[in-house]
């Protein structure tokens, strides 16, 4: 399908740009993600909602925040109110880490938005988020129904 294959175009140039940030630093790209995922989502700061924004699997995120954790890049803090509540903040060491992301962020909207005016950059973020909402839609119908079954 035409826009799937563009998709994987997209998505491996994405991956070859943070894919050096990782190698770099030694990172997997889950742990990656999750670096610039927290700092560029910080209301999204739990192990439940990066699996739920991200469509990560648990055991992935888990695991990567475990090893994160590990190399003093995050730290994970318990609620006291609510004690299953825990909030994960990135720490001074990930600053380096998540600044090279920025960088290969903006190199990367850089060059796949070039030749592109502003008119029709709004027009593609418009039309992405349509699509990703009609998939949104028809995922959630799907699993209702499968459910009901």
């Amino acid at each position: 399908m035409y826009f799937w294959d563009k998709h994987k175009t997209i998505t491996g140039y994405y991956e070859l740009l943070s894919g050096e940030v990782c190698d770099w630093y030694g990172l997997t790209q889950m742990e990656y993600d999750i670096l610039m995922f927290l700092h560029n989502n910080p209301q999204h700061n739990t192990a439940a909602e990066i699996v739920k924004v991200r469509k990560s699997t648990k055991s992935h995120v888990s695991t990567s925040l475990k090893k994160l954790e590990n190399e003093g890049l995050i730290e994970r803090i318990q609620s006291e109110n609510n004690k299953k509540h825990i909030e994960i903040v990135l720490l001074d060491k990930a600053e380096l880490i998540v600044e090279a992301g920025i960088n290969a962020q903006k190199k990367f909207a850089k060059n796949v938005l070039s030749g592109l005016t502003e008119e029709e950059i709004h027009m593609c973020i418009n039309v992405f988020d349509k699509i990703c909402n009609n998939a949104e839609e028809h995922l959630r119908d799907y699993r209702e129904n499968a459910n009901e079954n």
